[in-house]
């Protein structure tokens, strides 16, 4: 069970708030710089059928991200011990191989991008790395563990590959992967601080501040897409960071907590699979049935869409904290929080269409 002595453990506040402003400040004075290369590399998204932009946009925005939090690490990386050991090379060499892959998909992207087969190779290789630099999922404490500890190492992978795409699949409207990363960052930082994780407080305080430096130009309407290069890195670094520090408890519950924390992106690409599969298509198939489609097709703008999907995000996230202290009382008001939002949105639904409706006759 996490412990709900938050501040029990030794933390170095003032690394964490360091790391933070640091990745803020570069990733928002390298998006200007992130958008020539995108345009010079002829990294352009071009409107889809299915997609929601109406004029080309560049495309390699990720690599502010990337850009923010690497300089910080490696800044940072004298005053941290752990950034010295296996487990940190191993998460670096991941992230390097999953943002080049995702830049050379962007810059691909016209002439259909790389074919899937090759991105998850590429995906699993860099899980791998991680695994076999001794960062997995231990699940020896959970039911059935002695069991399944063999399995300790594919989960591990599954779970890495998986935030990747999920990630990446909700990169679907302007600031949507930024700000959700944003807030599952945020939202994990304070898990690593129950859990006692120095390492993982500082990659998701790191990730959090580059993904809102980068927001103010990714924000409906958008100036650049992060692309394949962020999204897949976003997902990458809140897979990892969860592992170092969420799954450092061996409990059954922090799959739970790490779920939930993450559980936007997470449940709507399952719906995703299950929708494709259920109606006889591949569950890689690009569709408009995402959650952020169905919010827009049901009479939203963008930027109610996405301020719709952050409170969620916000939501599940506070849940997820509050099962880690064993709040029970902060998750009553959570709950009635979650309802009242569900009458918010019924109502709005319900004064959209009578408006529509309206404007017909």
């Amino acid at each position: 069970m996490i412990p709900s002595e938050i501040f029990m453990e030794q933390h170095n506040w003032l690394l964490y708030i360091a790391a933070f402003a640091s990745a803020f400040g570069i990733a928002l004075f390298t998006t200007p710089f992130a958008k020539k290369i995108s345009i010079k590399l002829g990294a352009i998204d071009y409107p889809k059928k299915r997609g929601l932009h109406t004029k080309p946009l560049p495309r390699m925005g990720g690599l502010a991200i990337f850009s923010g939090f690497i300089v910080t690490i490696f800044v940072i990386m004298p005053f941290q011990q752990e950034f010295r050991d296996r487990q940190f090379i191993g998460f670096l060499i991941g992230a390097i191989i999953i943002a080049a892959l995702g830049a050379l998909d962007d810059v691909r992207n016209s002439k259909g991008g790389l074919s899937a087969k090759i991105r998850l190779a590429v995906q699993i290789l860099a899980a791998l790395i991680v695994v076999l630099t001794g960062t997995r999922i231990d699940v020896s404490m959970w039911p059935m563990g002695e069991h399944l500890s063999v399995l300790s190492a594919p989960i591990t992978i599954i779970w890495i590959v998986g935030l990747i795409n999920a990630v990446n699949l909700i990169d679907g409207v302007d600031g949507l992967a930024a700000g959700v990363s944003s807030i599952c960052a945020l939202c994990l930082m304070v898990l690593c601080i129950i859990t006692g994780s120095p390492l993982a407080v500082v990659l998701a305080a790191t990730l959090a501040g580059s993904c809102l430096g980068f927001l103010p130009r990714n924000f409906n309407p958008a100036e650049l897409i992060m692309g394949d290069t962020g999204a897949t890195f976003l997902g990458y670094v809140l897979a990892v960071s969860s592992i170092l520090g969420v799954f450092k408890s061996y409990t059954i519950l922090v799959v739970i907590v790490a779920v939930l924390s993450m559980a936007l992106p997470i449940l709507d690409t399952l719906f995703a699979m299950i929708r494709r599969a259920y109606n006889g298509k591949h569950i890689m198939t690009a569709d408009r049935g995402h959650l952020h489609h169905r919010l827009i097709d049901r009479g939203y703008s963008q930027k109610q869409a996405v301020a719709i999907l952050y409170g969620i995000s916000l939501l599940t996230g506070i849940f997820s904290i509050a099962i880690a202290i064993r709040n029970f009382f902060a998750l009553m008001i959570l709950g009635v929080f979650f309802l009242a939002l569900l009458c918010v949105l019924y109502v709005y639904k319900k004064r959209t269409t009578k408006d529509t409706n309206e404007a017909k006759e």
